[in-house]
C-alpha cells in the first residue's frame, strides 16, 4: 500500500469537524473538486469508505474516525517536525562549539554569553579551552565550529579569520618590587620571569617583544592559565607579561601592581570559522553576537 498522503489527511480531519466539503475546502483554500478527489484517493488507498455522505452534514465512517484520530496525532507530530527544522535552519536552537583562551574566556566572552542568553536561549554553547593553534586544527577537522584565536594565523584552507579585539599587554609585577613607572625589555628581562609554554602563541609575542630590544630571556616556569600565572605574580615568584583583562584587573590589588611597557605590546584576537555556507543556523547566530561586540 502506498504511504499516506498528509494532504489528503489534513482534508478528511478538516471535513470531520466542519461537516462538509465546500466547509472544508473554503477552510483549506482548495476547490471543492480537489477536496473530493482527496477523500476518493483516501478511500481508495486505504480500500474502505472514510465518510457517509448525507444531505446536510458528512460523517465520518468508523474507519474514517479511526483516522482521524491517529491523523490528529500524525499531523501535529508533522508540524513540529517542521516546526523544529524551522528553529534550528534560523539559528534558534542548536549546540555550538565554540574554543577560547583563558585570557578572553575570563574579560569578554562571559559579556557575549549573557548577549547570547538573552537573544538565543535555545542555543547551547560548549567552550572549551584551546590554544589557538589547535583551534584552528579543529575547526579544520570539523570538530569545533568558532575559535576564539591569536592573530595573526597562517591561512588554513577553508577556515575564514576576522579580527575582533585588542588587549594591551601589560607587566604584571610583585608589589613589593621596586619597579620603573613603565617597564621596558632590558628592566623586564633581568627578573624572574613567568612565561606561557613555548608552544603558544602569547610566549611567541613575549619574546618577538624581548628580541626586538636584543634580550632572550628564560623564564623560572612556564604554564598556560592566566589565572595561575597572576597568583604566582601576587606571591612574589615573578614577573608576567599578559594581556590586561578589564573585568578583573582594573580592581585595586594590594599584592601586585600592573604596568605599562614601552615599547607597547598588543594582543590581538580574531574569531576563526569555516565558510559561512557550511555554517548551520545556531553558529551564525552566535557568530552575529560576537560580531556585536567587535572592536572597532
Amino acid at each position: 500500500m502506498r504511504q499516506l498522503n498528509l494532504d489528503q489527511l489534513r482534508t478528511l480531519i478538516a471535513i470531520a469537524d466542519l461537516g462538509t466539503f465546500s466547509a472544508a475546502a473554503k477552510a483549506l483554500h482548495l476547490a471543492q473538486p480537489t477536496v473530493s478527489l482527496h477523500i476518493s484517493e483516501l478511500e481508495s488507498r486505504l480500500d474502505a469508505p472514510l465518510v457517509l455522505r448525507g444531505n446536510r452534514r458528512i460523517t465520518p465512517t468508523a474507519a474514517g474516525a479511526a483516522l482521524v484520530e491517529r491523523g490528529r496525532k500524525l499531523l501535529r507530530d508533522t508540524d513540529d517536525a517542521v516546526e523544529a527544522v524551522k528553529r534550528q535552519a534560523e539559528g534558534r536552537v542548536g549546540r555550538v562549539r565554540l574554543g577560547t583562551s583563558t585570557g578572553v574566556l575570563v574579560d569578554l566572552l562571559p559579556q557575549v554569553l549573557e548577549a547570547l542568553g538573552e537573544a538565543h536561549a535555545g542555543i547551547d554553547v560548549e567552550v572549551s579551552i584551546r590554544g589557538s593553534y589547535e583551534a584552528m586544527e579543529r575547526l579544520a577537522a570539523g570538530t569545533l565550529d568558532i575559535g576564539l584565536v591569536a592573530l595573526p594565523q597562517p591561512p588554513v584552507r577553508g577556515i575564514v579569520v576576522a579580527p575582533w579585539c585588542e588587549q594591551p599587554m601589560m607587566a604584571f609585577v610583585p608589589q613589593r618590587w621596586k619597579a620603573p613607572r613603565r617597564v621596558t625589555p632590558a628592566w623586564l628581562a633581568a627578573q624572574p620571569l613567568i612565561f606561557n609554554e613555548a608552544t603558544t602563541h602569547m610566549y611567541r609575542l613575549t619574546m618577538e617583544w624581548f628580541a626586538a630590544a636584543g634580550f632572550a630571556p628564560r623564564a623560572r616556569i612556564e604554564l598556560n592559565y592566566d589565572a595561575a600565572m597572576r597568583s604566582l605574580v601576587a606571591a612574589g615568584y615573578g614577573a608576567a607579561l599578559l594581556p590586561l583583562q578589564q573585568s578583573t584587573d582594573t580592581a585595586h590589588n594590594e599584592r601586585m601592581r600592573i604596568l605599562p611597557v614601552t615599547p607597547k605590546l598588543t594582543r590581538r584576537v580574531g574569531i576563526a570559522h569555516r565558510q559561512p555556507a557550511l555554517l548551520d543556523g545556531a553558529t551564525l547566530s552566535v557568530l552575529k553576537v560576537l560580531t556585536a561586540f567587535r572592536q572597532a
